[in-house]
């Protein structure tokens, strides 16, 4: 039962398709998000890039926004007004002529990552700031902790984002993801944080002992744990 991985980004849009035990059958196929990143012209670059992949029975589908039941509410790095109950599974499903699952992307990174004990956030650092939360293995969907203030009236992503990396460099930005972490772990009292998203490479100091940088090959194995979510 080969799965493709889908993970949908502001920036890229990386597939990768995966054996029985999550290990890789290809190298990640990565090129840019459309411009502008509408559902037509992402739907159309995913059927024409699996068709270059090996061979997969199922898809699963890592989407940078709110998914319920595969319909997509909104998406803040790609367009809300775009994005807003689009039916991506059952789209998807038509167009690949193979079964879809799609959830928030985040909430897929962090089935493949997360040791299913206690409390464990999966955060990611890359064109914005993803965020999932676990308990005990049990995904908590959905959760949007980039979007919620940090300093005033600036949200964590407004300040660990990819644009303001770029912008002050990564030595500062380090300062600002540890200042961010140092004041979300009182508040979830987390056992464990995964730091993942493409970004995470350019940290610049020591994390503390309960936080884990994981790789997006990593992540994307939770495309086959998805198949045993209910």
């Amino acid at each position: 039962m080969t799965t493709l991985a889908v993970d949908i980004g502001g920036t890229s849009l990386k597939l990768l398709v995966l054996d029985e035990q999550g290990e890789p059958l290809s190298d990640t196929l990565a090129r840019p998000t459309p411009t502008p990143p509408s559902p037509e012209a992402l739907f159309t670059l995913i059927d024409d890039m699996a068709d270059t992949l090996p061979p997969h029975r199922r898809v699963s589908v890592g989407f940078p926004g709110v998914v319920r039941d595969g319909v997509t509410w909104n998406a803040p790095n790609l367009g809300n007004e775009l994005w807003h109950r689009v039916p991506l599974s059952e789209t998807l499903t038509h167009r690949l002529e193979r079964p879809v699952r799609a959830v928030n992307d985040v909430d897929l990174q962090g089935l493949g990552v997360v040791q299913g004990v206690g409390v464990e956030l999966v955060l990611t650092l890359g064109t914005g700031m993803g965020s999932a939360l676990f308990t005990n293995g049990a995904l908590v969907p959905n959760l949007e902790l980039g979007h919620h203030p940090f300093r005033g009236e600036q949200t964590y992503e407004d300040l660990v984002r990819d644009s303001e990396l770029k912008r002050i460099g990564p030595v500062e930005w380090t300062a600002r993801v540890v200042d961010a972490i140092a004041q979300i772990e009182p508040i979830f009292n987390y056992d464990r944080l995964h730091l993942g998203g493409g970004n995470a490479a350019n940290i610049r100091s020591a994390l503390p002992g309960n936080v884990r940088v994981f790789s997006l090959a990593e992540g994307l194995r939770g495309a086959l744990k998805l198949w045993d979510e209910p």
